[in-house]
Parts: structure tokens; sequence; C-alpha cells
């Protein structure tokens, strides 16, 4: 399906989610692009998108709201990435009657900002703080849950690891193939400090991260996927690495689901590091699954979603 919508546009037109307002056309547009129309047993689910400005940022948002909804589940994106690709992770969410409540982070998707980059990670936990403030002024129904995936795994073990009994999650934290160290860190962090001076960025290179043949290349036609790395982002992640490596412990127990083919991050080092950051966190291996979790084949993702369901009481 052919790209209708324009990202500066469509953020431009946009009122906060308390308008209530009906999806525009060019809205509508961005949804049927990403396959977020219909979504919800009988397609009963109530949609809109909105925005708000912090951190010298204009965050889009969306909201996806079944008839009587029981809980609420925060959804964070990984790098690259934007609310469009976690069409899977919604309709599961809404299966068990949540509402879904998520944004594109700073530089990602419809949001502003230089694409992919970040100048400290504390800029993401600025937004996660406004979001959650967002689905108070929504009154959206309590427990909420939170759900990250890969860098959004990050923010969020961030948030749990610094905010204890004070953070408004007080429902089950799910940590999708969950970034701490990123696979070969030691090479790229030399590379970063030697060429920081000299390099803002590099070519992205897209892998197969998903066992999903159509996964790749739709990505790679996703009109919203950055395409450079910036370096500044390398440097913002080396610093934030050190930060979760020395933060206190927490009495959470998250629940973590890992690929072991997964070729993005570093999961054997974040698994320890995560076992010795929570108390017991549950953790799913799953041994064919690769690092996009959440645009995983139908068969993987029926087994972590299984896992998910039984602790989502």
């Amino acid at each position: 399906m052919p790209n209708t919508f324009d990202p500066d546009h469509l953020r431009a037109g946009l009122q906060p989610l308390s308008a209530k307002l009906a999806l525009t056309e060019e809205e509508l547009a961005y949804q049927r692009f990403y396959s977020l129309v219909g979504l919800g047993r009988d397609g009963l689910v109530n949609s809109r998108l909105g925005r708000f400005e912090i951190g010298g940022y204009e965050i889009v948002t969306q909201l996806w709201t079944p008839e009587s909804p029981v809980a609420t589940l925060v959804l964070v994106h990984g790098f690259y990435d934007h609310m469009g690709l976690y069409r899977h992770v919604i309709e599961w969410a809404l299966e068990l009657g949540f509402a879904v409540i998520s944004c594109d982070l700073p530089g990602h998707g419809l949001s502003s900002g230089t694409r992919a980059s970040i100048t400290d990670f504390s800029e993401y936990q600025v937004v996660l703080d406004r979001l959650f403030v967002e689905a108070e002024i929504l009154q959206l129904p309590k427990p909420w849950h939170v759900c990250g995936q890969s860098t959004g795994g990050a923010i969020v073990i961030d948030h749990l690891l610094n905010h204890g009994d004070d953070s408004p999650i007080q429902g089950q934290s799910i940590l999708l193939a969950p970034l701490v160290r990123p696979r070969g860190w030691t090479w790229s962090k030399v590379s970063y400090y030697l060429l920081r001076a000299f390099v803002k960025g590099i070519d992205r290179r897209f892998s197969e991260n998903s066992n999903a043949p159509a996964f790749l290349p739709f990505l790679m036609a996703d009109p919203l996927q950055p395409r450079r790395l910036p370096t500044v982002w390398v440097g913002a992640l080396a610093r934030w690495i050190e930060r979760i490596e020395n933060a206190p412990r927490s009495n959470r127990s998250p629940l973590v689901v890992q690929g072991e083919s997964d070729m993005t991050v570093d999961w054997s080092h974040n698994l320890a590091v995560l076992n010795e950051k929570f108390d017991h966190p549950q953790i799913f291996m799953l041994h064919e699954a690769r690092h996009h979790l959440a645009n995983e084949l139908p068969a993987l993702r029926a087994q972590f979603f299984g896992f998910l369901t039984q602790r989502m009481g």
C-alpha cells in the first residue's frame, strides 16, 4: 500500500488525546498503512492519535480502548521502531480487555527530533513520565502494566530501578529482548571513542531480526525507518549502560522474554544483569526467536503471549 500520509503534517494537526477527536483521513491512512485499523474483537475498539510537548519535543501518542477496559498496558517501542510496528502486541492486550497507550519516542516515527538520536537516555525517562501523566489525565483503568521491547525494555528497566515504589506501574512489567548491552559492545564502544570526533553517524545496516519472512522487506520499505545511526546515540547508550549496571537493586520481578537466536543484544550478559538487579525475574526463553519478538512468527508469538497471559491476572 502506498504511503499516503506526511509525518510532519500529520503531527502538526494533532491535539491532546484528551480532546477525544475522531481520526482524520490522514490519520486513518497512517493506521491503514501499518494495519492498525479494526483491531480487537469485532473491531469494537476506539482508537485515536494525539500529541503532547515535553523536553523540546512534539511527541505523538496513540490510544486504543476496548468497550469496557479492565486494565491498561503502557507500550514502549525499541530503537529505530515506532508504534506502527506493534500491532500484534496491541491485539494481544486488547484481547485481555486492556486499554493500550503508547507514543513514538523522540527522533522516531511521527514524533519530532533528529532521527534515531538522543543526547542522554534521561530524555526517554522524561517522555515516559509524561506518558504516565497522559494516562492519568485520561483516567485509564488500573492496574497499569508496562511492556518494553529492546531499547523500550531499557527505558522500562531504568524506570523500575530508579523509581521503586513510587512508580505508577503496579501491574506487570514485561521486557521483550531487553537491551542492557548490545552484542559486540566492547568493540562498538572502542570504535565510538575513536571515531566520535570525526564521524557524526554511520549508515544503518538492516538485518534479519525476525524469522517472519515479510518483516525485513517491510522495514526496508517503511517510510518512518531511520537510515542512519548517529554516534551521539551510541555515546548516550555508553553512559546509560554504566548508570544501569551501577543502579540500586529492585524488589520488582519483571517478566522477561528472550530469544536465543537474538543477534542484536548480548542477551547472556543482559540476563545476568537482570537477575542481579531484580528479585527473581521470570524469564521465558525461546530457542529459535530472534530479536524483534513483537514481529516474530505467529507460532513463536503464541508461545510467549501464552506465558505472559498466564501471569497478567
